[in-house]
């Protein structure tokens, strides 16, 4: 594995860490898991507004989004069945990219079409901060925005392709992000066009 780009403190980059193979078999695993947990379209809280992303996730532990709230929760939603397994890829990538963090126990799935997009936020619902988010990155290219720890500061944009890794960690670990645009087209990796994000969180203090 290649060195990490420190965009800022706390904020790693891996530029292609997994290569056009080992994409294609994670789509793959990807796509079972979703045949098995459907995406869903999140809600905000309140006002029930629908996300512009579709989402999933696999693990001990799913977060979903609606009108009660923000939270972690054992089951779809909508099929009230538990999450599939995390596949061995995951658990691998977590290990070699948060070394000495205990194991992950959500990933979430978010799907990005050409028009979908994420607003600044923070990723606050997990009681274990210490651990860093792992993210990592298929189909086609996302503008990736990130700030500091208050709403409204200054922030900066980079590319995340398809095959790139990104950690939020230490300082960076409640940085405000989101996602601006996604490039329609950039990748042949989905069929289908769009984006998957899989997004990896240690929920509960080990």
């Amino acid at each position: 594995m290649k060195p990490a780009l420190e965009i800022i403190p706390g904020l790693l980059y891996w530029s292609g860490y997994l290569d056009r193979p080992a994409q294609e078999a994670l789509c793959e695993a990807v796509r079972a898991i979703l045949a098995a947990a459907p995406l869903f379209q999140p809600r905000m809280p309140g006002s029930g507004k629908p996300f512009s992303v579709s989402m999933s996730n696999c693990g001990p532990l799913g977060w979903v989004a609606d009108e009660a709230g923000y939270r972690y929760q054992a089951v779809h939603p909508a099929t009230g069945a538990p999450w599939p397994a995390m596949p061995a890829a995951l658990i691998e990538a977590w290990a070699e990219l948060a070394p000495g963090a205990p194991s992950p126990e959500a990933c979430l799935i978010n799907y990005y079409d050409a028009g979908a997009r994420m607003g600044p936020h923070q990723d606050r619902d997990e009681a274990e901060l210490a651990a860093p988010i792992v993210s990592l990155s298929l189909g086609d290219t996302a503008l990736f925005r990130v700030g500091g720890l208050t709403r409204g500061g200054p922030t900066r944009s980079f590319r995340l392709s398809s095959g790139d890794a990104m950690t939020l960690g230490g300082p960076a670990r409640l940085a405000f992000h989101g996602v601006d645009r996604i490039v329609a087209g950039s990748s042949t990796l989905l069929g289908e066009g769009g984006r998957i994000n899989l997004t990896m969180r240690r929920v509960n203090r080990a």
